[in-house]
């Protein structure tokens, strides 16, 4: 475990076969933005991303149209916030 360790915090690139070997250290090792380059005959094959938490998206320009119902229509709700309005 303790070689496992070092070489997690000395390389970010393992061979393929040794990411065959390490598959679980190495995923279990990823820090949220952390990523292991996997490479064979010293060319890139892939990439071990450890996945973060999906932010949620911004809301676009049209998002609410059509979702919220304005059942009556009155002049006196509208005064209440007449200090505010120009």
């Amino acid at each position: 475990m303790l070689l496992i360790d070092q070489l997690r915090c000395a390389i970010t690139t393992v061979t393929l076969d040794e990411a065959k070997r390490l598959l679980e250290e190495l995923q279990k090792g990823l820090k949220p933005g952390s990523s292991v380059l996997i490479v064979h005959d010293g060319q890139p094959v892939a990439q071990l991303m450890q996945q973060g938490v999906a932010t949620p998206a911004v809301p676009s320009l049209g998002f609410w149209k059509g979702k919220l119902e304005i059942v009556a229509e009155d002049e006196e709700h509208l005064r209440d916030f007449a200090d505010y309005m120009p």
